[in-house]
């Protein structure tokens, strides 16, 4: 005898208004669930988790959608979304769905000390908040004033992590060199909230968000510099909602065009083989494409050389979405898959522009042990180091 399902139409609703209208846009054709990476690997979340089977779950009000290894799978990554037939906003519609549990209090357990952080302490790191700024120590870098024309936000990961400090140190070190007009205002941010969206909790996203388009406001920022690509999204896309109308860059960017200009220039050789890994929130999502190839490529010495999955068809390393604090078995990571992408391309060194690939990347390369054969390195780092 069949099944019989319990349809609530109710809870479609309530996920529609949430943010999912586009939700009833699918017509569960599965070309999502064919493009999502979750099919090229093999375990417990990819044998759990169908973007197909879940969106028409919530589309009938069905169980099944918010159970935890489905729900929060989805690392965002937009392959699905950009090639949807119907342009369906599929991360939105996961959001939404997020949402349902998450302003309940109920969210994975390995996510919780990271969303008691950002609400104590401003930021998902853990780190204390007149810590924020500490990264700086040693450099000279002004604070914001009405003559900067920039605003330099570095992100939280860069602002705690010991690893990404290098990666802001790095970014400043060539806007220096560029000769920008820029100042920080660290010490008063607080997190961006892109990963507190992603996950569901709307009600903090918007006061995070409420909290620095004061501060920015308050202050006459009018541009802003971006060392992530997902602080890049959220203040370009996400913050105008909310009244922040800002012009937002993300660093790669800017230094391209500077160095068109003849701003900046790369003087020291490096005789390596690079390949460079298109972070999903700065390619994808946003057509960052060119202007990192631009910047290699003006190192003398490098030769630059593409992985099979690349720009558009970049394959993510499984941070987005609040992933990047997620536990992955060995042999179900992405970043494995993109590794090995590298080295089969004989690539001394697997550049990225994202603090938060640089963890994953870096994470998959010391587990396959395969550190004595590539380097995963931050692109402002290598620039900074062929100044």
């Amino acid at each position: 005898m069949d099944e019989i399902l319990d349809v609530s139409l109710e809870m479609r609703d309530y996920i529609v208004s949430a943010g999912a209208e586009s939700l009833s846009t699918c017509m569960q054709c599965g070309l999502c669930t064919n493009l999502c990476p979750w099919r090229l690997v093999h375990g417990e979340v990819s044998e759990s988790f169908n973007i197909r089977k879940m969106q028409r779950q919530a589309q009938l009000g069905l169980d099944g959608f918010d159970e935890e290894e489905v729900l929060f799978a989805c690392v965002t990554c937009g392959m699905c979304q950009v090639n949807c037939p119907r342009e369906v906003k599929i991360i939105d519609n996961v959001r939404a769905m997020r949402s349902t549990t998450a302003e309940a209090g109920f969210i994975p357990k390995i996510l919780k000390p990271v969303v008691s952080s950002v609400r104590s302490n401003g930021n998902p790191w853990m780190g204390a908040q007149d810590k924020r700024a500490e990264w700086q120590e040693g450099l000279d870098i002004p604070a914001f004033t009405e003559d900067s024309e920039y605003l330099l936000y570095v992100c939280c990961n860069s602002c705690y992590d010991p690893r990404g400090k290098k990666i802001a140190k790095s970014v400043v070190t060539l806007l220096q060199k560029a000769g920008v007009n820029f100042g920080v205002l660290t010490a008063e941010e607080k997190c961006c909230g892109e990963s507190i969206r992603k996950l569901g909790d709307e009600e903090l996203f918007q006061k995070l968000a409420a909290s620095n388009i004061s501060l920015f406001n308050g202050k006459g920022v009018k541009k802003i510099i971006t060392t992530s690509p997902h602080c890049l999204e959220t203040f370009k896309k996400e913050y105008p909602e909310f009244g922040g109308e800002f012009e937002v860059i993300h660093y790669s960017e800017l230094l391209s065009n500077l160095m068109k200009e003849g701003k900046l220039s790369f003087n020291a050789e490096l005789a390596k083989r690079v390949t460079f890994h298109d972070p999903c929130y700065l390619g994808r999502h946003n057509q960052v494409f060119d202007s990192p190839r631009e910047l290699l490529q003006a190192v003398p010495g490098i030769e630059l050389v593409e992985m099979e999955r690349n720009k558009m068809q970049s394959l993510c390393c499984a941070g987005g979405g609040a992933r990047v604090w997620a536990e992955v078995a060995v042999g179900e990571r992405f970043s494995e898959l993109r590794i090995t992408d590298a080295v089969d391309k004989k690539a001394d060194i697997l550049v990225t522009a994202c603090p938060y690939c640089v963890t994953m990347l870096v994470d998959a390369c010391a587990g396959m042990e395969k550190g004595d054969v590539l380097k995963v390195m931050e692109m402002s780092e290598l620039l900074s180091a062929a100044l």
